[in-house]
């Protein structure tokens, strides 16, 4: 058996940055080029090969292996192929010290390459199972707006566990945290800036804001703990206000990053950020209509298949993420899902990223026992 390294290798060296996070037009955009090379050996290996476009020139690419006989149960393997920007030598793959440096190495297409190659080993060296097809599922967009993962779930694509590929280092998350983006707004009086008294500065009042949701309102959320999540977090991300230092400004506008935990929902965190407000005496209003939500993941891990996969990948312990991924977009179609993938997520998105060579290899072999032990 060939090792995964050199597909790895072949991957990194196919840009396929969003193209939301570069320039317009840039010839390093687009998850096409990696999509077409997998479906290209796909193919090679019997497998079916499906290219269902979500963007113009960025499609999803679906890679199903057939069961031998009545399909009764399904599995979705489902990194994504897109990853941020880069200078240009983290796209020319290196070896060095067991690990293997380059864009997307361990965000995600490590995960690509493992789960693409126990797919491919089950099709080619066989028997597939007899009730269960595997579906592998590249899926474009996931570090913009997750449009590859929302399009599977609009098409109503169903399985009875989807293993999403993100670096994990080898254990199966069953839960992560959610994202909520929320502006924040206050509102003041203009005057001259040589008679500010006649004026009410919103910069001023927003600071006030700012000093409370850093602090009291982050002290708040540390009260709240989840077994594997940890606590809520708040961050103060963006600022605007005022047009000119001779100008007391009249608006001033935050965005704020909440994460959120299982059983919170947008509407509960702006409910509760307006309650508390009130109760500091601080003015600020929160605009309907310009939050960015990702719900959080919360699956069961005594579900008999995640059981069988954290089994199979050599972890006794299932464990949870501080990020948002692809997982909960898919679990909130109604699909059950995991993360698994070989790598640290805190080597994503780096300037030096790079995934343990073995750590490649483990993730490949324990994909692989559980892909063979399936009915």
């Amino acid at each position: 058996m060939t090792t995964t390294a050199p597909l790895l290798e072949a991957l990194i060296a196919l840009p396929s940055v969003n193209p939301a996070l570069i320039e317009p037009g840039s010839s390093q955009a687009g998850e096409r080029r990696v999509a077409e090379f997998l479906a290209a050996l796909a193919a090679k290996a019997g497998l079916d090969v499906e290219l269902r476009e979500v963007f113009p020139g960025r499609p999803n690419l679906l890679v199903r292996l057939s069961p031998s006989g009545r399909t009764r149960r399904r599995i979705l393997l489902a990194p994504h192929l897109d990853t941020v920007n880069a200078a240009e030598p983290q796209f020319t793959p290196r070896r060095q010290g067991g690990r293997l440096y380059g864009r997307g190495a361990c965000d995600t297409k490590g995960s690509a390459a493992a789960m693409f190659d126990a797919v491919r080993d089950l099709a080619l060296a066989g028997p597939r199972p007899a009730e269960t097809e595997i579906v592998f599922a590249g899926l474009v967009d996931e570090e913009n707006g997750q449009a590859g993962s929302r399009a599977v779930v609009s098409e109503g694509f169903q399985a009875d566990l989807a293993i999403v590929g993100e670096a994990t280092r080898l254990r199966v998350v069953t839960a992560h945290k959610g994202s909520l983006w929320l502006d924040l707004e206050t509102r003041g009086k203009c005057a001259h800036g040589s008679r500010p008294e006649l004026g009410r500065n919103a910069v001023h009042l927003m600071a006030r804001i700012v000093v409370w949701l850093e602090t009291a309102y982050a002290a708040r959320l540390r009260a709240r703990r989840h077994p594997l999540l940890g606590c809520a977090t708040v961050s103060v991300g963006t600022i605007h206000g005022g047009t000119q230092p001779n100008i007391v400004p009249d608006r001033c506008a935050i965005r704020i990053d909440r994460r959120t935990l299982p059983g919170e929902t947008e509407a509960s965190v702006r409910r509760e950020l307006r309650l508390w407000l009130r109760r500091e005496k601080l003015a600020a209003a929160l605009p309907k209509g310009r939050s960015v939500t990702c719900l959080p993941l919360q699956t069961d891990p005594r579900l008999p298949l995640v059981a069988q996969l954290i089994r199979s990948v050599g972890r006794g312990r299932h464990a949870g993420a501080q990020y948002f991924c692809d997982a909960s977009v898919l679990a909130q179609g109604g699909i059950p899902s995991v993360v698994f993938g070989p790598g640290d997520i805190s080597q994503a998105h780096t300037a030096d990223e790079w995934v343990a060579l073995a750590s490649l290899e483990r993730a490949r072999a324990g994909l692989s026992r559980f892909l063979k032990a399936l009915p």
